[in-house]
């Protein structure tokens, strides 16, 4: 029987798939989303009130937990990312995103109130595509490989879904397994805040995930897939040399271009 470590240990057929990291220029993400204009105060508001006020240039955030956020844009469409069966918010989404690597980042029988299912993979070999607008939100993905059950490399088994709403590019790197290519970056653009899986064993290992945020150069990054303070403290020792870190007591935030900080910064949000 096998064991969860044993899933992760790398073999030989897994070199298809990790990549050796580099480095990237700034200059070579697309600018297709909005960069940071100022740097006020972030907003923070309890995860109990409804966030009914956001203003054009503003979006939620709140972490429900593992590697699920609710994202609510300001014309209020509700988008729940990694959408599974375990972790879910307490409302419907309008569009659910999933990723393939674990039953606890997709759902085999999505809530029927969703109206957009979207789902991070496709055949076997073949990339999931998506670009979605619904109200003032779009969404879109970039396909990337994972590891599979015998250590091998599955094609495109996930997806970093990037939600662009209220001037704003938000990037979810799902379960990421490897550093991004110079492809990847172009096709993400320029990307505001950056949910990150922090994990260090069960995603991408922590140097390589530091790497990745380099070169996506977010301006905010909100930890996920952490499992725990310890597993967060790990990561966060590793990050402090590059990143300004804050913690919130509440899993929801509003944020807008304006409010972005000039210097990289990791927002840790608590959820369950």
């Amino acid at each position: 029987m096998r064991t969860w470590a044993s899933l992760i240990r790398p073999v030989a057929g897994i070199a298809a798939l990790l990549i050796v990291p580099f480095s990237v220029p700034a200059s070579l993400a697309a600018e297709s989303c909005p960069g940071l204009t100022a740097s006020a105060p972030l907003r923070m508001i309890p995860a109990a009130l409804e966030p009914a006020a956001l203003q054009a240039d503003q979006a939620s955030l709140t972490f429900v937990g593992h590697a699920t956020f609710l994202i609510e844009s300001p014309g209020g469409v509700r988008i729940a990312t990694d959408y599974n069966d375990y972790v879910s918010p307490t409302v419907t989404p309008d569009i659910a995103t999933m990723n393939r690597a674990h039953a606890t980042h997709h759902s085999y029988a999505p809530d029927p109130g969703v109206r957009h299912v979207l789902r991070g993979w496709d055949a076997p070999g073949r990339p999931a595509r998506h670009d979605l607008e619904v109200g003032d939100v779009r969404v879109r993905n970039v396909p990337t490989n994972t590891r599979d059950e015998d250590g091998g490399t599955r094609l495109y088994g996930n997806s970093i879904f990037v939600f662009e709403t209220a001037g704003l590019c938000i990037a979810h790197l799902g379960h990421l397994h490897h550093p991004l290519e110079p492809e990847h970056l172009r096709d993400l653009g320029r990307i505001d805040v950056v949910l990150a899986p922090v994990d260090g064993t069960w995603t991408l290992n922590r140097d390589d995930m530091l790497s990745v945020l380099a070169a996506l150069n977010a301006p905010l990054v909100v930890p996920m897939h952490y499992f725990g303070p310890e597993t967060l403290g790990r990561f966060l020792d590793k990050a402090r040399d590059r990143f300004e870190i804050s913690f919130n007591e509440t899993p929801t935030l509003v944020v807008s271009r304006a409010t972005l900080p000039r210097l990289p910064r990791i927002l840790v949000l608590p959820g369950r």
